[in-house]
């Protein structure tokens, strides 16, 4: 948000009275003074004037007076105050409408392939995927000429999220080897210029989008899987809106205002408290065998996880100079603009829901 000034601001020249200072003798200051100056009216002395002698002096008061500063206005005027203006209204950055329409048309797709067959989901985790790469690899490209190899990374990326399905946390793991080692392959077929920064940015996307998805398909493989993709869903949802309606009622105190000016400290105890509670109904009604006391520490780690996440893309796009990392979402920006939160959270759902209550 950018702050408004609600004063002039000081500074020499701004519409401000010249300053006073020792006027210049010489001709030209004397001839400014006689034209800025009325003459006085001459009264002639009669002895014999009667009221008038002894009136003089009134007379010459108000002769002095008309030739002052107050000549054209007999009384003072009070300085004109502007009418007050109310302050200005708080505005959601983004259109409410349509974020509100096309987040709950996603949440209709995720439940629907959530709960119907297991296998679409995994087909909604790897389209996400391969559309936030896209949308990463292309704004590296744009903005600071770097060319990390989209086709290895997609492939490697869709792999990623399959092995952790199918063979745990080994699979992710040699999957995501495997994609590093075919960035760095695939880039070598173009000119070395450029080669490091490159096949560096290629891993990190590799990590940062498939890698931590491929913990949202491992949700999953559990007996009660979708009600814990379900809860990691609902957490983090629930954390952003709480830190955004406390932030933008109650948030004064900038939380980390060199890399998202908008968010407060009064809007992550909103993310926090909201998130808690939620995690102590879902770990209370949808977690086999989970307590209510679980939920308001898984609660509390996944409003700080995505809080992290989210300063996290943010501090990417203040790099990048840009605002959203794409436009296919109407309300929401793009892909990765919705997964800044999600991403960093799904590993650390899946571990505590495994300390709490096991990975069957």
């Amino acid at each position: 948000m950018n702050d408004s000034s609600w004063g002039a601001p000081q500074g020499a020249g701004y519409w401000g009275a010249p300053q006073m200072g020792a006027a210049p003798a010489g001709p030209a200051h004397d001839v400014h003074e006689a034209q800025q100056t009325r003459p006085m009216p001459i009264v002639p002395d009669v002895p014999d004037a009667g009221r008038d002698a002894d009136n003089r002096d009134d007379r010459d008061r108000e002769t002095a007076r008309a030739s002052g500063p107050l000549f054209r206005d007999e009384m003072p005027q009070e300085p004109m105050s502007s009418p007050t203006q109310p302050p200005p209204k708080k505005r959601a950055g983004r259109d409410l409408r349509a974020a509100i329409g096309v987040g709950v048309g996603l949440g209709a797709v995720i439940f629907a392939s959530l709960f119907v067959v297991k296998a679409v989901f995994i087909g909604v985790i790897v389209a996400a995927v391969v559309v936030g790469l896209w949308e990463l690899t292309s704004r590296l490209e744009e903005r600071k000429g770097i060319k990390a190899p989209l086709v290895p990374l997609a492939v490697g990326g869709a792999a990623m999220v399959v092995a952790g399905y199918v063979r745990g946390a080994e699979g992710a793991w040699v999957a995501m080897a495997l994609t590093a080692l075919a960035v760095l392959v695939w880039r070598m077929t173009e000119p070395p210029e450029g080669y490091l920064k490159d096949v560096t940015a290629g891993v990190f996307a590799a990590f940062y989008v498939p890698f931590l998805a491929t913990f949202v398909a491992m949700l999953l493989t559990a007996d009660d899987g979708p009600q814990r993709v379900l809860t990691f869903l609902l957490l983090t949802v629930v954390s952003d809106t709480g830190a955004y309606a406390v932030g933008w009622r109650f948030g004064k105190h900038k939380l980390a205002p060199r890399i998202s000016p908008g968010k407060t400290r009064e809007g992550l105890l909103g993310a926090v408290g909201f998130a808690m509670v939620a995690g102590a109904l879902c770990m209370e009604f949808l977690i086999d065998g989970g307590a209510w006391w679980q939920g308001l520490l898984l609660g509390l780690a996944v409003a700080v996880s995505a809080t992290l996440g989210d300063l996290g893309e943010s501090m990417i796009k203040r790099d990048l100079g840009i605002k959203d990392m794409g436009t296919l979402l109407p309300g929401h920006g793009g892909i990765m603009d919705r997964l800044d939160s999600l991403l960093p959270t799904a590993p650390v759902v899946w571990l505590l829901l495994v300390i709490f209550v096991g990975s069957g």
